[in-house]
């Protein structure tokens, strides 16, 4: 009997360099955040001031500060308490959007009605105004920042796990659920919420890239950690006084919050099942 032969198959794996890039830029600024001595050497807070205002160079790759500061270890060191604020203020409308819209779009009824009303109102507002008005209540600091921004952004969460709730609620795995006896709350632990969190999931990923635009944007406007405490926004607003004369005290930090920014919305767009 004849051999029988196989035809052989060929396997092609598709690399997009864009979400290839993105990843690598999110890893670096996670490993700077927690682990920021293994990429630079210098004191983010003490400075030389015979080196002060010097251009980038091999020695300092961002260039130095007015105080002779390493622009470098600033942004560096300043990942921490930029990403900590970020991810805060993601999990904080994460939390209480999910557990909001979950709660409309399973109870529905006059509960479905009050709670999208309010959504409804926060949705009026940009974030951003919306934030300020919420930090200038709160009071200055990193964490009143971040839980600012948290609140404003809650509302996209809210609408978006409703609607994925209500999409799941009829299904048959739902329904036999609830008529064999089982606890409103059980249902919507064990089979509403896992087949509803993918997209929500996905929007906390795009509310990253979002959340870290706008905290810093609070930290550019004086809302955040005090100087010398480096951190991201108040990087940049540092350097507004010098930009005639050193550019790059705006330039290097604005281009760190653009490239992380652009790549958490390139990996939410690849999780949402978007191009690859």
């Amino acid at each position: 009997m004849a051999d029988l032969v196989l035809p052989k198959r060929h396997f092609h794996v598709k690399v997009a360099p864009g979400l290839t890039l993105a990843v690598v830029v999110l890893a670096f600024v996670l490993l700077a955040a927690f682990a920021p001595g293994l990429l630079t050497g210098y004191d983010p807070i003490a400075g030389v001031p015979k080196e002060r205002l010097q251009g980038p160079s091999l020695q300092h790759l961002f260039g130095t500060d007015e105080t002779g500061r390493d622009l470098y270890a600033r942004v560096i060191h300043g990942a921490s308490l930029s990403l900590r604020a970020t991810a805060i203020a993601v999990l904080v409308a994460l939390v209480a959007g999910s557990a909001l819209g979950l709660l409309a779009g399973f109870r529905g009824g006059w509960a479905d009605t009050v709670i999208m009303r309010i959504v409804d109102v926060f949705l009026a507002v940009p974030p951003i105004l919306l934030s300020l008005a919420l930090v200038t209540a709160l009071g200055f600091g990193t964490t009143n920042v971040a839980i600012a921004v948290g609140i404003a952004n809650l509302a996209s969460f809210a609408r978006v796990m409703r609607a994925e709730v209500l999409r799941v609620r009829t299904g048959v795995f739902v329904e036999a659920a609830r008529a064999s006896g089982v606890r409103w709350s059980a249902v919507l632990a064990r089979h509403v919420l896992p087949h509803a969190a993918g997209p929500v999931l996905a929007l906390a990923t795009l509310t990253l890239g979002t959340a870290v635009l706008e905290v810093s944007a609070l930290s550019f406007l004086g809302f955040g950690a005090t100087p010398p405490t480096p951190e991201w926004g108040a990087l940049v607003a540092g350097g507004r006084s010098f930009l005639a004369t050193a550019w790059w005290l705006t330039t290097f930090p604005g281009l760190t919050v653009a490239a992380v920014v652009l790549s958490a919305n390139r990996l939410s767009r690849a999780l949402d099942g978007g191009d690859r």
